[in-house]
């Protein structure tokens, strides 16, 4: 933004210097360039600026808006929405600055702003509150702007990384973000489409599959930023390890991988988190509920560098300490990518999940889904459909079905 600006002040000067040329030449008095300055002010006011010259700023952030067809057996609607906390519209602003050759310090400050999250619409909410830390932000069903992120950093480049503030945990999200398919924010395991739907049945089951006291959403147990102190090591050999601890009081540990091997692109993670607290507050938990948790995650990614074709798989165990409960969740995807038109890589996938034991004990949920994702290079953006169908079951006579049939489109900037 800074380039475009000082190009046009340039010009702008340039442009002055020819004017008030002419005008001198011409006797027409000292007026003639106030239209132009005042141009000049308009271009300054509308530029983004920096505090000061020490410290580097980068605004980026995306746009991510769908329509969504759903049915749930008994009724069908078509709800415009965002796509969900974490996921959602956001814009971030970004910067660092050299201390010393290798050293450097900076800053994340993160905000969402969505007009609907999908996390919280249902049958009888089109327009869902945005949801932070288990609280709604508006009893309305609208939102308002909630940061995402706020921490500073310092930075080595053979010691690696402390960051302190509001942040993505070591095990945030940990096991599908390894996915390179193109098809992460449409397709994952995460309930981000259905989570708060479900009048009766459903709704008790995507509940109990919620990871109880800890929070979450159906395979992405502690899956919102924390106030934490994180420490990320340096890459080496394509390894990384990050580990982070949160008052009151969480911790968690990550090692993950990313290269090439035998004409395969390979990525793969494993994170651990435990929380023990008398009033934990994330997605979905119970303010003021003890809670004595553990979840394990992994995932892996393999893409065939020649043809395309690519696999991703996800696993995460959660144990509740105080229940006495256990809960697995398997997710499979795969799909090819492909240049096939000019505009950018096209992604066909089909995915399969389930969730066993759901919290419940005797509880069953199963997910399958079929899509494609078509990316425009030139607007760094992507377009996608997505159809998906939901089986769960809480034991016999005690059954319910959810369908979806998904447009979305994420534009970046």
């Amino acid at each position: 933004m800074n380039k475009y600006s000082l190009s046009a002040l340039a010009a702008a000067g340039l442009l002055a210097g020819g004017l008030a040329t002419s005008a001198n030449a011409a006797d027409l008095g000292g007026n003639c360039c106030a239209d132009l300055e005042e141009r000049i002010a308009e271009l300054e006011a509308t530029t983004a600026r920096k505090g000061n010259r020490k410290v580097s700023l980068t605004v980026s952030g995306w746009v991510a808006q769908n329509i969504t067809w759903w049915d749930n057996g008994e009724d069908d609607d078509v709800y415009v929405h965002d796509s969900g906390t974490t996921l959602g519209s956001n814009v971030k602003f970004t910067g660092q600055a050299t201390i010393v050759p290798g050293w450097t310090a900076g800053y994340v400050l993160h905000m969402e702003l969505m007009g609907s999250d999908s996390l919280t619409m249902d049958e009888t909410t089109a327009n869902g509150p945005a949801l932070y830390a288990g609280v709604l932000s508006d009893s309305l069903g609208y939102n308002s702007v909630q940061t995402l992120q706020s921490y500073w950093f310092i930075k080595s480049d053979h010691w690696g990384k402390v960051s302190v503030g509001l942040q993505s945990q070591a095990s945030d999200n940990t096991a599908i973000l390894v996915d390179g398919s193109g098809s992460l924010v449409p397709a994952n395991w995460v309930a981000f489409d259905y989570r708060a739907f479900g009048s009766g049945t459903l709704g008790t089951i995507l509940g109990a599959a919620s990871c109880g006291t800890m929070g979450g959403a159906v395979g992405d147990c502690n899956g919102l930023t924390q106030n934490a102190v994180r420490y990320d090591t340096p890459t080496f050999a394509g390894f990384s390890a990050s580990a982070s601890w949160g008052a009151d009081d969480f911790w968690d540990i990550a090692l993950r991988y990313a290269g090439e091997l035998h004409g395969f692109k390979v990525a793969a993670a494993i994170a651990y988190n435990e929380v023990d607290d008398d009033n934990y507050n994330n997605l979905g938990a119970v303010a003021g509920a003890a809670t004595d948790a553990d979840y394990f995650q992994a995932g892996l990614y393999l893409q065939h560098i020649g043809t395309g074709l690519w696999i991703l798989g996800n696993y995460g165990d959660f144990d509740d300490n105080i229940a006495a409960v256990e809960q697995e969740t398997w997710y499979i995807k795969a799909g090819i990518r492909r240049n096939w038109n000019h505009l950018g890589a096209t992604v066909l996938y089909g995915e399969y999940e389930n969730v066993d034991d759901a919290y419940s004990g005797d509880g069953n949920f199963d997910l399958w889904g079929l899509g494609a994702v078509q990316e425009i290079d030139a607007a760094a953006m992507s377009l996608w459909v997505k159809y998906r169908d939901i089986d769960a079951d809480d034991g016999p006579g005690n059954e319910a079905e959810f369908q979806l049939f998904q447009f979305g489109g994420l534009i970046n900037f």
